[in-house]
């Protein structure tokens, strides 16, 4: 994980990505709690004034439409309309379900008050042709129907209706790669030709075979225009009357974005599983701040898709995951948030108060620097998610501000760029130059680039042979980047190597160390929870091999009054100050027995 130049080897690539999920994760579960609150103290609160109302009477608390254990029947329609009117057309009809208890949770097959149907669809033509499928959901209380047309059979107070889309549009992004030697693609011609005429971002109707059908459980005496958002989007009052109507919800909450099908001209059925169950509100509030979206989102439509990959990273991990691990693996999330907090910290006061680069490759700090940006430029290529992105940034600003540390950078306003752009003059710190640092550091790289030479000529031959990209800069971009993370964790090898020489570790960051590399033995906890490639876990244990061969250099060289620490201060300079305390402690007191009888009374 480059423990000290912030080099981005594949277990920091991974732990990034980590944190962004937990991030996600701890977010959704924040709003879920503020939600909660709020809902609860809105729920018991005083009746506000209404100022519409005449001499701003109080608001009322209103009352749910369908008492508790109403007798009711769902109908269900499936229509090519948004709006739907056709009740006569029995081929619409999908599900009707006689005598339902709202608020019963013992009846049903699996006596939960659940209810199930199964039915397959004929696909209509214009949904074939990415046009849309509806949902119309029906609950009547026994006795009546839900077309308004027909007089005696109609009553508006019981009647709650909802509906939404049945098919979900996604984006389908196609990357033309091709071998850059022979230009021949393993991609579909199908793809091909698709991608020709519709354009590498092509918009399709997906379909997922899965729906529930809630019916909250929900008595509360909600008051009009004080419901919290987003509550306030589910709960719809009657004009006249001003109590609400029962809150029916559709969840498709843990249906994975990786079940769900395109719908095209070939698909002739439509298999579409139906589930009704009551849900408590406690339950329906968690559902609906999941799936609740900022109003002032900036991101757009991308980074709500990537938002639903992540929220299915979440769900596999809580459906796949052993529950005492799960919350092992929470706990141990947290504490990884904060050691990574405390390591970014102590990184920054180390090289803010660093006064001797003596012991520190300077090499390394800088090549990190062009692996941050290898890595920020690839994650931008390959359009990752918006989170990642950010973290790669900051993480590469840290490392310029390091470079202004370790060497004395100056603009030359008099030799510019074509006449108008001032050149950066680079140039080593006196501390690195006149010690023997720099030539470890110089005689480390040496070595080094023996390994790495060939193994980059070799890895560039291989990538541009076997491996398709999107054109020249693109492989390079994946070039570079793959043999990073493969190779990248060479490049700790230098400061092991200026150690090894000095005989000396007194000069390396250890506070930081010690947190990094408690992150990477927690990276290697979720490298066993959360799904990912056994490379990926290989680059995690290569982290913690390098540290412990760290620690046995700790070992191995013990206390040195010699050595230079981080402050560029030895034991030695320590000892001639004291001595230098004592001597002119020694010679005051003989100064004052040398005075005048009536002097020493003064004194």
């Amino acid at each position: 994980m480059g423990f000290l130049s912030g080099i981005p080897a594949r277990g920091e690539v991974f732990h990034r990505s980590t944190v962004a999920l937990l991030t996600f994760a701890c977010v959704l579960w924040c709003r879920i709690l503020i939600i909660w609150a709020i809902s609860s103290w809105f729920r018991r609160g005083p009746s506000t004034p209404d100022p519409s109302a005449p001499a701003g009477a109080p608001r009322l608390p209103s009352r749910n439409l369908f008492p508790k254990d109403t007798l009711m029947d769902l109908y269900v329609y499936i229509s090519e309309n948004e709006v739907f009117s056709d009740f006569n057309n029995t081929e619409s009809l999908f599900w009707f379900q006689r005598d339902l208890i709202y608020g019963d949770w013992t009846t049903g097959e699996a006596g939960d008050g659940c209810y199930e149907h199964y039915l397959e669809l004929d696909t209509p033509e214009g949904t074939q042709r990415n046009g849309s499928l509806y949902i119309h959901v029906y609950f009547t209380k026994s006795g009546f129907h839900p077309d308004p047309k027909r007089k005696g059979q109609y009553r508006r107070l019981a009647t709650v209706h909802a509906s939404r889309m049945l098919n979900k549009f996604k984006r389908r992004k196609f990357l033309k790669t091709k071998n850059l030697l022979t230009g021949a693609t393993e991609a579909d011609p199908e793809m091909i030709k698709r991608a020709e005429s519709h354009g590498p971002v092509e918009i399709i109707s997906h379909w997922h075979p899965n729906l529930t059908i809630n019916m909250v459980d929900d008595h509360t005496a909600w008051v009009k225009g004080s419901v919290p958002p987003p509550l306030d989007q589910h709960v719809k009052f009657d004009a006249v009357s001003g109590d609400y109507y029962p809150i029916v919800y559709f969840n498709d909450y843990w249906n994975l974005q990786k079940d769900y099908y395109p719908i095209n001209e070939t698909l002739k059925k439509l298999p579409l599983r139906l589930t009704y169950c009551p849900l408590s509100l406690w339950r329906w509030q968690l559902y609906a701040a999941q799936s609740a979206r900022s109003p002032w989102n900036f991101l757009g439509e991308d980074a709500y898709e990537q938002s639903d990959e992540d929220q299915d990273s979440v769900k596999v991990a809580l459906l796949e995951t052993n529950p005492y691990l799960l919350g092992l693996t929470i706990v141990v999330s947290i504490v990884h948030s904060i050691f990574e907090f405390l390591a970014f910290k102590n990184d920054i006061q180390f090289w803010n108060s660093r006064q001797s680069l003596e012991g520190l490759s300077v090499r390394s700090i800088i090549f990190g620097v062009f692996q941050s940006l290898v890595v920020l430029l690839y994650i931008l290529d390959n359009e990752t998610n918006f989170v990642v992105q950010v973290s790669v940034f900051i993480g590469l600003l840290i490392d310029f501000w390091k470079i202004t540390k370790v060497m004395d950078v100056r603009m030359d306003w008099e030799n510019r760029i074509a006449g108008v752009i001032p050149r950066l003059i680079f140039k080593d710190k006196s501390t690195y130059v006149e010690s023997s640092t720099k030539i470890y550091d110089d005689m480390a790289f040496k070595y080094l680039s023996w390994i790495l030479y060939p193994l980059f000529g070799c890895y560039a031959v291989y990538s541009l042979i076997y491996v398709e990209h999107k054109g020249w800069y693109s492989w390079v971009l994946s070039m570079l980047y793959g043999f990073l993370l493969t190779f990248g964790f060479i490049t700790m090898t230098p400061q092991l190597f200026i150690n090894y020489k000095m005989k000396s570790v007194a000069h390396l960051p250890w506070r930081m160390l010690t947190y990094k590399a408690l992150n990477t033995f927690i990276d290697d906890l979720f490298a066993f929870v959360i799904r990912m490639p056994m490379m990926y876990r290989i680059g995690c244990l290569r982290d913690d091999v390098v540290f412990f061969i760290y620690l046995y250099q700790r070992w191995i060289y013990r206390v040195d009054p010699n050595r230079v620490n981080e402050f560029g201060t030895s034991g030695l300079h320590h000892s001639e100050e004291n001595l230098a305390q004592v001597a002119a402690e020694d010679t005051t007191p003989a100064a004052i027995t040398d005075k005048p009888e009536g002097e020493k009374k003064n004194d």
